[in-house]
């Protein structure tokens, strides 16, 4: 892959209904206060990324970060990770898959959700058994769409707010962030509450890690994604938010439109919606098609370290490990399965179960960098040197552990934090398992 499917892939990955559909959710549970907790994120996440970028171009490999805490941790720290990594994009996938239902019920509101739901699935596990570079060149023109379609928003609003010439709505103005309870209208209490959207809103940076041994030249590809990415979704989601809340106060948007349709039927636009449907199908497609892509290596990976059915790790002709791109299409049949069962609530639970995941492949990615910069020679050379090492290391991590001690004692993440928990505990416990028996076996 070129640099270019590199850029694209790490934005399309990061870039889905957590912006189009998830910011209304945002705006509603912050207000205003929703711009801070986004920028708060992007830092710690660019720290975490920039740590990536320098294990991966140092030590790369099929399955990244279970490949790291391995090596950098401990044996039942690449198991949990591995499987973590890879459950957390099941769940990404499914949610992706989710919205794809919902979007067509805009268009054709008696179809039932669980059918495009499902030719959806079946047309980006296609894309993904097919040659690396189509899948590429596919992810390069779904993120081109949604991307363009952020910019032309972000620019109709700043020229509506700005510009001479442009027709002045009634009540827009940059005084709506503070006009209407101020900028903390529901105070630290709302910006926790968004916490999770805001971390699936960033879920997908990592996912470039997986890309380095397919790359082109990842010496050159794999700093440049990683340093423009993080920047990039900044932009586009405060810059989205910023221009929405502008135009409009706050109050006036909910989880239940997405802030695209208002802006450009407040410019205007007739055709808004089913133009922000259209790109939004789009982009939940790109993110969903990332998604199999990184599940498919990261259970390829899983395998070939004895973890998973040494099936799995088989690589075809093709160079794609298939049989783990097929195991991770058919787990994804259960979000076809939650939209026939619960249609209504599939997106919110499968959204919500994410953050947890999130946050423990990133902790372990901080760690194995740590201990991988302490373990080298000090006069070792870095082709991508982590800035402010450690300092940096300990700012994300106590970044991470806030944001779990704060999401824990949030009584709506309640039933999430007992699950997160024992997913936890019940990987860890297999692992050690796994451990002594094949110690036994080795003694016997």
């Amino acid at each position: 892959m070129s640099n270019r499917h590199i850029q694209f892939i790490a934005i399309g990955g990061a870039i889905g209904a957590g912006l189009f559909i998830g910011s209304g959710s945002s705006i509603e549970g912050a207000g205003p206060a929703v711009l801070l907790t986004y920028a708060l994120c992007g830092v710690f996440i660019f720290f975490m990324a920039r740590a990536l970028g320098e294990l991966t171009l140092i030590e790369p490999a099929q399955d990244a970060f279970a490949s790291y805490a391995e090596r950098h941790i401990g044996p039942v720290a690449g198991f949990v990770t591995g499987w973590s990594y890879w459950a957390n994009w099941i769940l990404v996938g499914a949610a992706e898959i989710t919205a794809c239902g919902v979007l067509m019920r805009f268009w054709f509101p008696d179809l039932p959700q669980w059918m495009p739901s499902l030719l959806a699935l079946l047309a980006i596990y296609a894309a993904n058994m097919r040659a690396v570079r189509l899948f590429g060149e596919i992810e390069f023109w779904l993120s081109l769409i949604k991307i363009v379609t952020i910019v032309a928003l972000i620019g109709l609003g700043l020229a509506l707010l700005f510009l001479p010439g442009f027709p002045k709505l009634a009540g827009a103005s940059v005084g709506n962030l503070f006009d209407h309870g101020g900028f903390f209208p529901k105070g630290v209490a709302g910006m926790i509450s968004i916490l999770p959207i805001a971390l699936f809103a960033f879920g997908g940076v990592e996912v470039i890690a997986l890309t380095a041994r397919e790359a082109r030249d990842p010496v050159r590809s794999i700093p440049r994604a990683i340093n423009g990415v993080v920047l990039r979704i900044l932009i586009f989601y405060i810059g989205t938010m910023f221009v929405a809340m502008s135009i409009a106060p706050w109050t006036s948007y909910s989880g239940a439109q997405s802030p695209f349709v208002s802006v450009f039927s407040q410019a205007g636009i007739g055709a808004a919606a089913s133009i922000v449907n259209f790109v939004v199908l789009t982009a939940v497609l790109s993110s969903c098609n990332t998604g199999l892509f990184a599940t498919g290596r990261m259970l390829a990976g899983i395998a070939n370290r004895g973890e998973a059915p040494a099936m799995l790790g088989v690589i075809n002709a093709r160079g794609l490990p298939g049989r783990a791109i097929t195991a991770s299409a058919l787990c994804l049949l259960l979000a076809v399965l939650l939209n026939w069962l619960v249609p209504d609530r599939a997106f919110g639970i499968l959204m919500a179960a994410t953050a947890y995941l999130l946050l423990g492949v990133w902790t372990v990615i901080l760690i194995a960098h740590y201990r991988m910069r302490r373990g080298r020679s000090a006069d070792a050379r870095s082709p991508f040197p982590m800035p402010f090492f450690p300092v940096s290391n300990g700012i994300a991590l106590a970044a991470i552990l806030l944001t779990a001690l704060l999401m824990a004692s949030d009584a709506a993440n309640l039933i999430v934090t007992v699950i997160a928990a024992g997913w936890y505990g019940a990987l860890a416990a297999v692992a050690l398992l796994l451990r002594r028996r094949a110690g036994a076996a080795a003694h016997g």
